[in-house]
């Protein structure tokens, strides 16, 4: 009996430990975007960009403007890249003056999160028209 109030008594002096190592572990990603952009049906207009995971280990983000009141969930699925990141980054599409988020990548990591194409940029994909990407320079909090 005295080894499970011992493991009971542990238990207890590491959860907050744990907690507060999983807390850190959710950044938040801050940029400064110079044009509207769309993330699915909705426009995000320029200013501060935040994004963050909706929860620990979940494959849905939060990207947020919060100047503009705007804020929305997508999805992310995960692509492995030969290089690492050097530096957090976001990922966009443009068609003229059409901005499209379709990813981001963190610093010191292989992966590139990819967010589902938007119905409007396949119409746009669709009718061949010309696409440039742009990466713009992140950083966490």
């Amino acid at each position: 009996m005295t080894n499970a109030k011992r493991m009971l008594v542990l238990m207890l002096t590491m959860m907050p430990m744990l907690a507060a190592a999983q807390l850190q572990d959710t950044r938040e990603i801050v940029a400064q975007v110079p044009f509207k952009f769309m993330v699915g049906s909705k426009a995000i207009p320029a200013g501060q960009c935040v994004i963050r995971r909706a929860a620990t280990d979940s494959k849905i983000l939060q990207i947020s403007n919060a100047t503009a009141s705007v804020s929305l969930f997508s999805p992310v699925s995960r692509k492995e890249t030969k290089m690492i990141s050097q530096g957090y980054t976001l990922i966009f599409h443009g068609y003229g003056n059409r901005y499209f988020l379709t990813g981001l990548r963190l610093k010191g990591d292989r992966t590139t999160y990819q967010l589902p194409e938007s119905k409007a940029e396949a119409e746009m994909r669709a009718q061949n028209l010309p696409v440039a990407e742009t990466t713009l320079l992140a950083a966490a909090r």
